[in-house]
């Protein structure tokens, strides 16, 4: 990883955490006397999240970008790799040590209503992780959940209430105060908006825009969703098949994105017109993703793309620099005149 691998070193304190090399396979079962197949959900991740900002990772179903998350969340554990947060790595902690890395980083999952207990009352969901890593005394986690509750637009009385009394969207905002308690530095967003609305997720994302401002929070931001993707986050990754094909910051992505695959999500989020016309014809693949068992040598996107060449099906290629903070794999990157996309 000629490029990004030069510049991610743990010198730059700004960096709340860098990911390097980060693995994550899942044997897929095996027959009498044949070896066993892996699913390689992440293949050799790496990327850096500055302090304060918000770091996308967007790909279609499958490319491995909630997998990841939960790696650095550690609800998976890692094959290999290092997942420094904070200066130290914490890819292999467990007991006392993991659970003091938890006061510190959170995460928000996809669906509110299974992310909560529908037994439990929401002051005391939000007051679990108080609970469970022993922060502060009782009266003071009372009063710490009554807090939470108003940060997020909620009134106080909803303590009391069930999950099923809430919509979808006020059972989000819980997740996220549950996420708030134990006041973290960074908190993972895995498709965190994507089960609402869309007049619901403006709100959640203009409160989560705010929370960031107003405690310095730090975000990786999951999603297939491009139009969530470039209105959220700083920088982005887009993942295939397990690995990061290309990564820059939001507006490189969106106006000179440099890799095939980028090109095939932007044509397909192009709103119907004219030039989604011209989009899909040129840059729309077809077909689906080959299977993350055991996958083939060479690139991983090399099956469906148009561009691709023997070599691209034979040698994987290094994400490698192509410009400021910007950086693709691809064989072709020199040949290929990259589309000029209008923001």
């Amino acid at each position: 990883m000629t490029g990004l691998r030069a510049v991610q070193s743990s010198d730059a304190p700004d960096f709340i955490l860098e990911v390097n090399d980060l693995v994550v396979h899942f044997e897929a079962g095996k027959k009498s006397f044949q070896k066993p197949s892996f699913v390689h959900a992440v293949d050799g991740v790496s990327f850096r999240v500055r302090r304060g900002t918000t770091f996308g990772i967007v790909g279609e179903s499958g490319s491995g970008k909630s997998t990841t998350a939960q790696a650095v969340t550690r609800l998976v554990s890692a094959t290999s790799g290092q997942i420094v947060f904070r200066g130290s790595n914490i890819a292999q902690l467990a007991g006392k040590p993991l659970r003091e890395v938890r006061k510190r980083l959170q995460i928000v999952f996809q669906d509110p209503f299974s992310a909560l207990n529908p037994r439990r009352r929401a002051g005391d969901q939000i007051r679990e992780p108080l609970d469970l890593l022993q922060i502060g005394t009782s009266s003071e986690r009372e009063e710490r959940v009554r807090r939470l509750l108003g940060e997020v637009g909620l009134p106080p009385q909803a303590a009391d209430l069930f999950p099923h009394q809430f919509s979808g969207g006020q059972r989000q905002r819980l997740c996220i105060a549950r996420a708030l308690a134990p006041e973290p530095d960074l908190i993972v967003c895995d498709e965190a908006v994507s089960a609402l609305d869309v007049a619901i997720q403006a709100q959640i994302l203009n409160l989560l825009k705010r929370l960031q401002r107003e405690r310095n929070l730090t975000y990786i931001f999951i999603s297939h969703d491009l139009g969530v993707i470039q209105q959220f986050c700083d920088e982005i990754a887009v993942m295939y098949l397990g690995k990061i094909v290309e990564q820059a910051p939001a507006a490189n992505i969106f106006i000179e994105p440099r890799h095939p695959y980028t090109w095939s999500l932007i044509a397909a989020a192009t709103p119907p017109g004219p030039m989604r016309d011209v989009l899909k014809q040129r840059y729309l693949v077809k077909g689906d993703p080959p299977s993350p068992v055991d996958p083939a040598p060479g690139c991983r996107f090399a099956q469906r793309c148009p561009s691709a060449i023997e070599k691209c099906r034979n040698v994987l290629p290094q994400l490698d620099s192509v410009g400021v903070n910007h950086y693709v794999a691809c064989h072709r990157i020199a040949e290929l005149s990259p589309p000029i996309f209008t923001p």
